[in-house]
């Protein structure tokens, strides 16, 4: 297997020597100037947009993957309520990289560069728009993951900054009971039934349901829309290394 060097040194032949001049910067010592409200992420890449909320349809990409979304809302909410009410051994703690949660439930799609096939057969219409458009169109962050998310009633995700900002994270709202709410470098959003948020995660967030069911989104890590191709491979077998060397993988 190549090295992480030899694979950078293989991305600036076939793209040009400057092709990963911004992973350069970001990986060099010292750090990068950076938003007070991305204090705790360990990456930021330069030359992105510095806004936490983005709007789902600014991207012609994502914004196929946001209307085969909404479009499918009824079909994706009744496959999970049923497979909620009747298969919840499918459904598991959410471990955060910084936390596990209890009263946070997934169920995942696609985790570890992977399709996860099981879940085809319990949430078919979400799992095939995933493995269609998500994946197929190369929009997914293979780094990442796509899962239901559900939140128990009085559950609350405590602030923090996820790791890095060339991924951002979009939320498709398939259950919303009232007083749920998710908070971004501090303006708050509500989800709206069938429709779809997106923001970069790099900055500091947090999501509460004070309501009396569950709330359930479905998550995808998507790559920020202006980082480059040769960029996306060289984090991924950055990321990927540095996981090898903390025993992640």
């Amino acid at each position: 297997m190549q090295s992480t060097d030899e694979q950078f040194a293989a991305i600036r032949d076939e793209f040009g020597p400057d092709s990963l001049a911004r992973v350069e910067e970001m990986m060099a010592p010292g750090g990068l100037p950076r938003h007070p409200l991305q204090a705790g992420a360990k990456w930021i890449l330069p030359g992105i947009s510095q806004k936490p909320w983005h709007d789902p349809r600014s991207d012609p990409a994502i914004a196929s993957l946001v209307d085969a979304l909404e479009s499918a809302h009824g079909a994706i909410s009744a496959e999970h309520e049923g497979a909620w009410r009747t298969k919840r051994a499918v459904f598991s703690d959410y471990e955060h990289y910084l936390t596990r949660q209890d009263d946070w439930q997934s169920l995942h799609l696609y985790r570890d560069g992977e399709l996860m096939a099981e879940s085809a057969e319990t949430a078919p219409t979400a799992f095939d728009i995933i493995k269609n458009v998500a994946v197929g169109d190369g929009l997914i962050c293979p780094l990442l993951e796509s899962h239901f998310s559900t939140l128990l009633p009085g559950s609350r995700i405590a602030p923090h900054c996820d790791l890095w900002n060339f991924s951002i994270n979009l939320h498709f709202a398939v259950d919303i009971p009232d007083d749920c709410d998710i908070t971004v470098a501090g303006e708050t959003r509500v989800w709206e039934e069938g429709r779809c948020l997106l923001f970069d995660y790099s900055f500091e967030h947090h999501a509460e349901n004070r309501g009396n069911r569950p709330r359930t989104c479905l998550l995808v890590d998507l790559w920020h829309p202006e980082t480059t191709v040769p960029e996306r491979r060289a984090l991924t077998a950055l990321v990927t290394e540095v996981r090898k060397l903390l025993g992640e993988m």
